[in-house]
Parts: structure tokens; sequence; C-alpha cells
């Protein structure tokens, strides 16, 4: 640990909490009780690692549908790839998935949501959008939205407005109407 020498006698200690800014935090008493403001931490962070978590199985499940049936893709692919879209202004919008056809290029966005959260609302809005802004495009590119989990049950009224601008929405139990596309497409 870099800061581990610092620890070795009270005036580093101190030195520390001042360089780190946690001197102004305890002396303008944003943080009435430490031991509970550290454990939010732990718990911010261990939730976040478990969202996170959820997502990479869900990808890791995604691209065995996508090997099991011999689908070539690519992965973490930046907008900029595409220079022909031009709406995506500065958002340089990188998508988790790419798969080419003879007929079409899809722009895969893939995610899980295991309970309800701003994520859950907020995720189709912006889905919506870059769906929108891929549309005009149409002829070669299309968004495909790859999504599951339990969290979409207490907020069916955001996944049925998606419905309502993504062409291509699928779940793990849908997913096979994407492939059957894409083989036809092969």
């Amino acid at each position: 640990m870099p800061n581990e020498r610092l620890f070795k006698s009270p005036e580093k200690i101190y030195k520390y909490i001042k360089d780190t800014g946690l001197e102004e935090i305890f002396k303008n008493k944003d943080i009435k009780n430490l031991v509970d403001y550290v454990f939010g931490i732990e718990v911010g962070l261990d939730t976040h690692a478990r969202k996170n978590r959820y997502g990479k199985i869900m990808s890791k499940i995604v691209e065995n549908i996508f090997e099991k049936n011999a689908i070539k893709y690519s992965k973490e692919v930046p907008i900029t790839y595409f220079p022909e879209i031009k709406n995506f202004e500065h958002d340089i919008k990188r998508f988790d998935y790419v798969i080419e056809t003879s007929k079409k290029i899809y722009l895969i966005e893939v995610n899980f949501y295991n309970s309800k959260g701003s994520k859950v609302t907020e995720i189709p809005r912006s889905f919506a959008t870059i769906a929108s802004k891929i549309k005009q495009y149409s002829n070669k590119y299309e968004f495909v939205w790859i999504t599951d989990g339990k969290g979409w049950k207490s907020a069916k009224s955001e996944l049925q407005e998606a419905f309502s601008v993504i062409d291509k929405i699928y779940n793990l139990n849908t997913i096979k109407e994407f492939i059957k596309i894409i083989k036809m497409e092969m």
C-alpha cells in the first residue's frame, strides 16, 4: 500500500486526513457517524460490484449463445467505427456487440436487472434515443437490445415504452428469434 508509511505516527495520520480532504468533512460535520459512513460505503461498493457481476454474467451468456450458433461478433465497438453514422455528435457510444450480416450491421446492447432502480427507468429512455438515431440509417444498421432480469417485473411501463421505439428487444427466452434472423442473413 503506497500510503502505508503515512500511518507510522499521529502527525502522518493527520497529514493523510488533511491531504485527502477528510479533515474538512469531519470539521463541517458532513459525517455524523464514521462507522455508519464507512459501512455505507462498503454496502454501496458491494451493491455496485453485484450489479456489475450480473451484467458480466449476462454478457457471457449472450456470447455463449452467439458462439454456440457460430455467429461472428465484435465486442466493445465505438460508434466512431461507423463514420457514416453522424448524429451522435460528441457522444462516443460504445456498443457491447456488433454483428455484421449480408443485409445489416446490428449494434447490440446487453444488460440485466435484478431489481428495480433508477437504471431500469433511465436505460430504456437512453436506448430509445440511441435506437431513434440509428433508425435514420435503417437500410444498413439496426439497434438491438438484449435484456433480462426480475427487475423488469416492476418496470413494465418503462419496458413497454421502449418497445414502441426499439424494434428489436430480446430476452434470454426470445433471443432465439434474433439468432434465426442472423442465420438467415449470413
